[in-house]
């Protein structure tokens, strides 16, 4: 747990973590590269509320978009914060 600017949030605080790549995978789930290197498995499923009902449409979902460290959707219109798909995300582990 941290408290920012008065606010107090459950979780590590990650500072000015920001969204590199976002590669979409089959099941809703999102292979995420951030800036600290890392490699994660975002699962979209988990998103909840009917701001991110338009990711069940295929044409949507495919289509991710990076602004200013972001991942978004259907031209701005969709956004999740980085923070949160750090913090909802696991680790990735390549093998070769």
């Amino acid at each position: 747990m941290y408290i920012k600017n008065g606010i107090c949030y459950a979780g590590e605080l990650v500072e000015d973590i920001k969204v590199l790549e976002a590669k979409p995978l089959r099941g809703r789930m999102l292979l995420v590269t951030f800036s600290t290197g890392e490699k994660r498995l975002f699962d979209t499923t988990m998103l909840k509320g009917s701001a991110f009902l338009p990711l069940s449409k295929d044409e949507i979902f495919n289509n991710p978009s990076i602004f200013h460290g972001v991942i978004t959707w259907n031209n701005g219109e969709i956004d999740v914060a980085p923070e949160t798909v750090y913090d909802l995300s696991y680790a990735y582990n390549e093998i070769y």
